[in-house]
Formats: structure tokens, sequence, C-alpha cells
């Protein structure tokens, strides 16, 4: 006769549960080996008995090694088979971080406007003040600066335009000078030069034509200096 089906459930006699314990867990270690060396197969086998009790194989060098091949195998099959479920999750999630930046770029730009000041208590209306205090310093101080840049080049534009003309202004007054003394004889130079009251060429055309330039440009330098002090 052969042997009866066996009731698979937990052995309550102490020794008989201890037994078995011994003869199937000798019997696994003993069927996993055979199917390392006949098949070829990389085998682990881990067995804890009912007290804590460690009891292993393993075909491989080492059991750390295999387990090791076991996590890769095993984390990285679930990130082949779920790459774009965890690409969508990533994107929602920058999507959702996006959106509360935008919005709280609206809500601030509305306020600033001066719309939607209901909802602020009193300490975000003086934060909000501040703001625009600070915002409008930096305005006032870039338009500062840039008349003043206009000034300097101003300034500038008419110092060239006086070296530049320079030239012309002695030349005019040289031959001013010439066509109001023509060359006379010694005695008229005599007579003329023995006169108490002299009557002569006045060169205070060119004279005044110097001077409103150079008063022009002086202006400008004195224009500039009040208004960066």
């Amino acid at each position: 006769m052969g042997r009866g089906k066996v009731e698979l459930k937990r052995i309550e006699n102490k020794i008989n549960r201890q037994v078995t314990f011994a003869k199937r867990r000798n019997g696994l270690l003993k069927k996993a080996y055979e199917l390392s060396v006949l098949c070829d197969a990389e085998v682990a086998l881990i067995i804890f008995s009912n007290r804590g009790k460690l009891y292993e194989f393993c075909s491989g060098s080492s059991m750390a090694k295999t387990l090791e091949r076991y996590q890769r195998s095993s984390y990285g099959a679930l990130e082949v088979h779920h790459p774009q479920e965890h690409e969508t999750q990533r994107r929602y999630q920058e999507y959702l971080k996006l959106k509360s930046k935008v919005e709280t770029l609206q809500q601030t730009q509305r306020n600033i406007l001066g719309e939607k000041l209901e909802h602020l208590d009193i300490n975000e209306l003086e934060q909000l003040e501040s703001q625009l205090d600070s915002s409008l310093r930096q305005i006032r101080w870039k338009k500062t600066q840039q008349m003043l840049d206009q000034l300097s080049d101003l300034q500038r534009k008419l110092e060239e335009i006086n070296v530049a003309l320079q030239p012309t202004w002695e030349a005019r007054e040289q031959n001013a000078h010439y066509s109001c003394h023509p060359p006379q004889s010694e005695e008229y130079y005599e007579k003329a030069h023995s006169n108490t009251l002299q009557i002569g060429c006045n060169s205070s055309g060119l004279n005044e034509s110097r001077e409103v330039i150079g008063s022009s440009a002086h202006n400008v330098s004195d224009f500039m200096h009040g208004w960066m002090t």
C-alpha cells in the first residue's frame, strides 16, 4: 500500500513537528542542490526555523551576490513595466508646482494694481506698501540717472563744438584786427598815436559769440552740479 495523503496543517505535537521539519528541510536543500547541478541554475534557498535558526543554500559564489541579482531583476522589472506611470506622476507634480507659482504671481500683480485688497490683513498691506515704496525709489533713481547721462552728453557735445570752432574764431579775430588797422605812413601813425581819443574797429561781435558758447557750456555744468547736489 502507498502512503496516504498528508493533511497540510500545523503539527501540534512538538517532537513530531521538529522531526518533520528536519526531514523536509534536508529534502528541500537536497532538491535545491540537484536543481543547480542538473540544470546549471543559480539557486538560493533561505530557511528559518520557528526558533529563528537560519538554514541556507546557495549555488553561486555568495548569497549576497545572488540576492543583489534578485533585487536588480525584480525592481528593474517594475521600473521597466511602469516607466510611463512614474513619468506621468512626476510631470503632474511639476505642473501643480508651476500652477501654484503662477497663481501667486497673478495675485501679487493684482495687489500691486490695487485690486483684490479686501482679503489682505494689516501686515500684508504694510508689506505691499513697502514693496511699492521700494519700487518707486528704484524708478526715480533710474530716471535721475538717465537725465544726468543726457546732461553729461550735452556738455560733452558743447565742449567738442567749442574746440572745433576755436581755430575759426581765432582766424576771424586776426583778420578783423588787420582790417581795422590798415598800413599807414609813419607820419599818420604818429599823429594817430598821439591823439587822446582813438577811433578803431571794435571786435566785440566776435567776442560776444565766443562768450555765448562758453556761457552755454558753463550753464550746463552749473545745472548738472545743482541737480546732483
